[in-house]
């Protein structure tokens, strides 16, 4: 019998152009039975078009573990930083008086 050799840890390269990033303050997201399509993009105020910097395509299973993943992650920061406060949220307490 075998004995089943442990896991090698994966080995990740980063380029030096990779490592520099993108920004991106826009995502359009698009899917297919068998991949979801994640576009980032770049809007400037007062323009009127958004520019792609960079497409991800993953398929269904790798974006449902990239939401479960990014979920947890942004728990951390927030235990870490603070809530993050979406546009148009209002902080309880700090209405302007009115109520529905």
């Amino acid at each position: 019998m075998e004995n089943p050799q442990p896991p090698q840890p994966l080995q990740v390269e980063l380029g030096e152009r990779e490592a520099e990033g993108i920004y991106s303050n826009l995502v359009f997201i698009a899917h297919s039975a068998s991949e979801v399509i994640l576009d980032f993009a770049r809007a400037l105020p007062g323009l009127p078009k958004a520019k792609v910097y960079a497409r991800v395509i993953v398929t269904p299973q790798h974006a449902k573990s990239l939401l479960v993943t990014l979920e947890q992650n942004l728990r951390n920061y927030e235990s870490q930083f603070g809530a993050i406060k979406l546009p148009g949220e209002t902080i309880r307490g700090k209405e302007l008086g009115f109520k529905s």
